[in-house]
């Protein structure tokens, strides 16, 4: 039998949740913004937040309310991010109710909380990875070894991406117990119409997952099976599941009301387990615990959170002139620094610049890792962009992945939490779509909601672009894609130096950067194409983000006589615009801008500006691409300097890139199409 002490703090806590979802009911009006309550789930949830450490992570999902009453935290502190108020603690107003996020010493750490179901999976295993790195690398001591908790509902463990997190948990043996509450709904659909099996009996499927099943309603028994799932990961270093069954009492949401679709005799058996009646009972069987004292406890939390939504209601609002901030958290690489041509060095190809450039930031940074599909001792990645690295730093730092790449992009939200820097490949740019619901769900909204608490710092290589017949799945651009995520920063280097100089500054960069890399670029195996081939620069050779450069000036005569233009573009449009210019003497400028964001604004519209004349150039279909915003951008900026409308040149407009190369070349630009644009232009 527990201690009366801990079952008196849990009825008085379970007392201050029902209070809570009373009030926020009774003032519908005033709780305007859509939230859900923890009524039916609150056993589990206060058992959990009582065992948990202050070295302990945990992902709470949007109904977690009483595990963050276990936790401490004060129901003011929690109302303030129901009525999105400025002080709000966890997003400033950003998000809604019980989605969290805290740095606090003294509490459990929680990582960025997302409203999609189930995507706090990966991040959350990302943590327990970033722990079994840590303990494997003797990187940092612990009071005693942490443990990580998921929790999440039983209806999002049917997503896709659970799965890929599961998969790696039990294959990497990591610490993290994932905490499944089944109340048998998901919003109005059904256990039996959505699923054959529940959690449990799902997790039987992982080999190397424990498993358990608990009355979540129950706070003794949720406490005890708790507290042995705990030790048994603190103590093991070993998932596990458990499955706790709970009633679901409230509404799916503010939103969502229970009485739109459950039956009556749905909510009269659920009603039988409500937790607080439950434990009731089992305390006033308890020698010296009296109706009155109970009903005492009752009072006061009512009365308690009569005042704390008092409170909350008066607090300020956010200041619309902070919406902005914290979108990126600064970065320490503003300027161009170290040697980029060095004395003595002969020219090096693209893909060898990268990999020195990680080999270099792993022999010097032990909290670097790189992780991938093939990037491991046997291949080295299938452009060798990974070559001898295994070999050189281990297997733990250096390895490969199965084909997730939706785990490969989102575990490094729990890497970032713990302060590792992790650089990961997606194999083809093609096949980023299956990680894209992490980088747009979890990694770009992080350092944003988190209100600069958790900014995601990670390198995401993509293998991307067309040549030789590389077909319809292995040659696709995603530029424009990726451009429209705010919140993540995109490079497209064209040559090795700067592959070289943006790698180093996207490690030292606290956020997100995708690294572009063309594979036509990576030897110079296309025609056109050497000087791709560059210096290798110093190891402290850092190229800041947002800066441009001109590959090709024009001349300053042609450019008086009016008889010039400028191509903006990147990757390998570099190398079709410099062929082109050849016949041009004098009359073509070319601006390399090297990151699709940040862009370099200022060098753009001064050039064109100097010019009057712009094409801008790009390898993806045309039609609503990256290439055509910045066309249409350039001409609200400088319409006023324009001697003609900006040209755009890109593939043709297919779903796909073909393979054979006689139709490949048919699709893509090359040399002589911008040629002929550049002809046209001029003489306009």
């Amino acid at each position: 039998m527990l201690a009366n002490d801990i079952l008196l703090k849990a009825y008085r806590l379970m007392m201050t949740a029902r209070a809570m979802a009373d009030i926020y009911e009774n003032n519908r009006p005033v709780c305007k913004y859509v939230h859900s309550t923890s009524r039916g789930h609150e056993a589990i949830q206060l058992a959990t937040g009582f065992l948990l450490k202050s070295y302990d992570y945990v992902s709470p999902y949007y109904r977690d309310e009483s595990l963050m009453l276990g936790m401490g935290w004060r129901p003011y502190e929690m109302m303030l991010q129901l009525l999105a108020k400025g002080d709000d603690p966890f997003t400033g107003g950003r998000a809604y109710y019980n989605h969290p996020n805290s740095r606090r010493e003294n509490q459990p750490q929680i990582i960025h909380q997302s409203s999609a179901t189930g995507m706090q999976v990966i991040p959350t295993t990302g943590v327990a990875q970033g722990i079994d790195y840590i303990e494997s690398q003797k990187l940092r001591s612990f009071p005693e070894p942490p443990v990580v908790v998921c929790s999440l509902g039983d209806g999002s463990v049917t997503e896709g991406e659970v799965s890929e997190a599961f998969q790696f948990a039990v294959l990497h043996q990591l610490p993290v117990i994932y905490l499944v509450q089944d109340n048998d709904w998901g919003i109005s659909v059904s256990s039996d119409e959505a699923r054959t099996m529940d959690a449990y009996e799902y997790a039987a499927g992982f080999k190397g997952l424990e498993r358990m099943r608990v009355d979540g309603s129950d706070f003794e028994a949720s406490y005890k099976a708790m507290e042995e799932a705990i030790g048994f990961v603190r103590k093991e270093r070993r998932p596990i599941l458990v499955h706790a069954k709970v009633p679901l009492l409230g509404h799916h949401t503010s939103g969502v009301r229970k009485e739109w679709y459950r039956t009556e005799e749905d909510l009269a058996k659920h009603l039988k387990d409500d937790p607080g009646p439950k434990l009731r009972k089992k305390l006033l069987a308890k020698k010296g615990i009296t109706e009155a004292q109970l009903d005492q406890i009752e009072a006061e939390e009512k009365e308690f959170i009569q005042r704390e939504f008092a409170l909350a209601v008066e607090a300020p609002d956010p200041d619309p002139a902070q919406v902005s901030d914290h979108v990126f958290a600064p970065t320490p690489v503003t300027e161009e620094q170290g040697n980029r041509t060095p004395a003595g060095k002969e020219r090096t190809v693209m893909v060898d610049a990268a990999l020195h450039a990680v080999e270099e930031i792993l022999r010097k940074h032990p909290e670097a890792l790189f992780f991938g599909q093939d990037v491991g001792r046997r291949l080295g990645g299938v452009f060798r962009e990974a070559a001898t690295l295994a070999d050189k730093f281990g297997d733990e730092r250096v390895f490969n992945t199965a084909i997730q790449e939706a785990y490969i992009i989102g575990s490094t939200v729990g890497l970032s939490a713990l302060g590792l820097k992790s650089i990961v490949e997606v194999q083809f740019a093609d096949y980023i779509y299956p990680g894209i619901n992490q980088l747009v769900t979890e990694i770009s909204k992080s350092s944003y909601l988190s209100c600069g608490k958790f900014p995601i710092n990670t390198i995401i290589r993509v293998p991307i672009g067309a040549y030789g017949g590389g077909g319809p799945y292995h040659s696709g651009s995603v530029e424009s894609t990726l451009a429209t995520i705010k919140g993540i920063k995109i490079a497209y280097p064209s040559n090795a130096a700067d592959m070289k100089g943006l790698m180093k500054a996207a490690f030292l960069d606290p956020n997100p950067v995708i690294m572009l890399e063309h594979k036509g670029l990576y030897w110079s195996k296309v025609p056109g194409t050497d000087e791709a081939r560059t210096i290798e620069p110093d190891e402290d050779y850092v190229l800041p983000f947002g800066k441009g450069n001109v590959v090709l000036a024009a001349s300053d005569e042609q450019v008086a006589q009016g008889n010039s233009l400028c191509i903006i573009t990147y990757g390998m449009g570099v190398y079709w615009a410099k062929a082109a210019a050849k016949d041009f003497p004098g009359s073509v400028e070319i601006v390399d801008l090297r990151t699709i964001y940040p862009l370099d604004e200022a060098l753009i519209y001064a050039t064109v500006n100097k010019h009057g004349k712009c094409i801008v150039l790009t390898e993806e279909q045309l039609n609503n691409s990256f290439c055509e915003a910045l066309s249409g951008r350039i001409a609200q900026q400088c319409f006023r300097n324009l001697d003609a409308p900006v040209q755009t040149i890109g593939a043709l407009n297919l779903p796909a890139v073909p393979m054979n190369i006689g139709l490949e070349a048919a699709m893509l630009p090359n040399a002589e199409k911008v040629k002929e644009k550049i002809e046209w232009l001029l003489n306009y």
